[in-house]
């Protein structure tokens, strides 16, 4: 399906400016750190979590998916017709499929754009176990600076579950939008003498409200952003350094990674992280395991609470009726939105998954014990129907390692809290929509 080689001549054309649209992104989201400032994340000295590779046993392409449109197709099929720059699979810990368009390969970082939030509130989750951020607190007694913004009166666990009353429209196609505002603070330079700073947390000082924290869900890079900046308060470091000394060193990654930074060289929490298709196979298989990977004699080593993820995996009466009420559950009927992570009834169980614009996906099943990624340099941000294909792709690659036939509706896992019904739909009210993430 796709052929791996060397990475093709850069285009000329492709800048700073740029690198989201097609057909520059098919070769920028390669190549962040040569059109975009960043830090690096070093994963350090310790020991790399081993993959053992088994592609050559398994045939993940040829799996029959039935597509949204009904119409029948392989897995292969689908990443073909989804712009997948890379994909890879794991299952019990093992790798059994990957490729790569010849715009990359195994060892090269691509951007991985807003599945970056869920690392970020990792870093949130480790600071909170280890008392360093306590999540009923008011945002402003870390950041100051915001309390005269809209984020005034909201805590960070707000933060964690987007249920902020901020205004802050993630509409990619709107020029007009808070979100592509943001963008252009971001890439603004260091001011000129006279003029105010422009970047990431100037701007977010100027968000106003427009609901009561915590009565909704709304997706908002805007959440993320301010997140970063409280962990960067509460933990005493830039997020290069959490993510690399919390996150990226602990789970056994394989290369350093960078996160995109604006003009005044601060990290782009909401989705700045570029790094390879393995280390996220490894990320994703540290979350199915509860948050611990293996460490030296055998003995397991946490590098995410698991009271963390077992609280993100439950669903409660609140937080699914606010998912409910949300664009949100046009695309994932069922769904919840909990600590940095998306979560979706799936055709073999709850789904936990890791999103980004233009195709970016993490996709974790506990009950087929799978983990898969996928790249992409879609030529639109949001594309509802690549979306629920890759989905539906992933979890029949999922299904067909365990050689199971889905029989609907699953029953709840093993310490994971059951809360309402996950079967209703959004109100009436709401016309078509799609994640934006």
């Amino acid at each position: 399906m796709l052929k791996s080689g060397e990475p093709l001549r850069r285009d000329a054309s492709a800048s700073a400016a740029n690198w989201q649209d097609p057909p520059f992104n098919r070769w920028a989201f390669w190549h962040v750190r040569e059109l975009l400032p960043t830090h690096p994340v070093p994963r350090g000295d310790g020991p790399v979590r081993a993959l053992r590779d088994e592609t050559a046993d398994h045939d993940v392409e040829s799996v029959e998916v039935t597509r949204v449109d009904g119409s029948r197709a392989t897995v292969g099929d689908v990443l073909a017709d989804t712009f997948t720059d890379a994909y890879a699979v794991l299952q019990g810990g093992v790798l059994v499929a990957e490729d790569f368009q010849p715009t990359g390969g195994p060892l090269q970082t691509h951007a991985v754009l807003s599945v970056t939030k869920s690392v970020i509130g990792c870093v949130a989750g480790i600071l909170a176990d280890r008392a360093a951020l306590d999540l009923t607190r008011d945002v402003v007694e870390y950041v100051p600076e915001l309390s005269a913004s809209g984020y005034a009166g909201a805590t960070v666990q707000h933060l964690l579950d987007m249920a902020s009353g901020v205004r802050f429209r993630e509409e990619y196609t709107n020029p007009n939008a808070e979100v592509r505002r943001l963008d252009r603070w971001i890439a603004a330079g260091p001011p000129r003498s006279g003029q105010r700073a422009r970047g990431l947390y100037p701007f977010l000082e100027g968000l106003r409200g427009e609901a009561v924290h915590g009565s909704r869900f709304l997706y908002r890079s805007s959440e993320t952003d301010v997140l970063g900046w409280v962990c960067e308060r509460a933990g005493g470091a830039r997020m290069a350094d959490l993510i690399a000394t919390l996150v990226w060193a602990p789970m056994g990654a394989e290369r350093d990674v960078e996160i995109i930074c604006d003009g005044l060289g601060t990290a782009v929490h909401d989705g700045g992280l570029v790094a390879t298709a393995r280390d996220l196979l490894r990320f994703g298989q540290m979350l199915l395991d509860g948050g611990v990977v293996p460490g030296e004699d055998a003995a397991p080593f946490t590098v995410v609470p698991a009271k963390w993820l077992r609280r993100a995996w439950a669903i409660d009466a609140e937080g699914r009726r606010n998912f409910m009420e949300s664009p949100a559950e046009v695309s994932f009927p069922g769904g919840w939105y909990r600590n940095q992570f998306w979560f979706r009834p799936g055709e073999y169980g709850d789904v936990l998954l890791c999103l980004g614009i233009h195709g970016q996906m993490l996709h974790v099943s506990r009950r087929t014990g799978t983990v898969c990624v996928k790249l992409s340099s879609w030529p639109e941000p949001s594309n509802p129907s690549f979306l629920q294909d890759t989905l539906r792709a992933f979890d029949a690659v999922g299904g067909a390692m365990l050689n199971r036939v889905s029989t609907g509706p699953t029953k709840g896992l093993p310490g994971v809290v059951a809360g309402t019904s996950r079967g209703g739909h959004g109100s009436s009210r709401r016309g078509p929509g799609s994640v934006l993430a």
